[in-house]
């Protein structure tokens, strides 16, 4: 999926509902949101978690990091989600999984933490060398950074991580992000 396919998933679903339990996902299969995160499980319930969302017509994006038994190093994790799940895309903060998925053909997201400056001053080379098809900034609410990210980059971002309420999110949309992701179910309605 190219970049720009991915600007047009996130205009229709600005607001990424991001699941990280059961009951999360039992909320975000009944919400209008069109795109959504999975940030838990295993090696042995994701493929279910993914077919919960796909038999809904949701987009699923699987944050590999997150996944026990998936969460490695090793790329070949990449290859099980896409034989084993119907996993629409990934996230990791880990470009040589980020690489894999695009060989693939899955939707390929990096996250990062801007944690300081450093973080901060290599990203132009990780998104240069990784080309993810989306960057995932946490937390969500630098919107300084997000648009100066933005404003070098077209590269699409997704702002992630301490999204409390619709001033937030419009912060962060309106600083260059093209979607928020949250797990704050009381936000995916906006």
């Amino acid at each position: 999926m190219q970049s720009r396919d991915v600007r047009d998933l996130f205009a229709q679903s600005p607001i990424i509902a991001a699941v990280k339990s059961d009951e999360l996902l039992a909320a975000a299969v009944k919400s209008d949101c069109f795109v959504v995160f999975v940030l838990y499980g295993t090696v042995c319930t994701i493929g279910t978690i993914v077919d919960e969302l796909k038999e809904k017509g949701k987009i699923a994006i699987v944050h590999t990091d997150l996944i026990s038994g998936l969460n490695g190093k090793d790329p070949v994790s990449i290859d099980y989600i896409k034989e084993h799940t119907r996993a629409d895309g990934i996230i990791s903060t880990k470009q040589n999984m980020v690489r894999r998925a695009k060989e693939l053909g899955l939707i390929a997201g990096e996250r990062t933490f801007m944690i300081d400056s450093m973080a901060f001053a290599t990203i132009n080379q990780h998104l240069s060398s990784c080309k993810p098809d989306f960057l995932e900034i946490m937390p969500g609410l630098l919107t300084n950074i997000i648009q100066e990210i933005h404003d070098s980059t077209d590269v699409p971002l997704v702002a992630g991580g301490l999204i409390r309420d619709k001033a937030d999110i419009l912060r962060a949309l309106n600083g260059g992000a093209c979607a928020i992701s949250t797990t704050k179910s009381s936000l995916w309605a906006l």
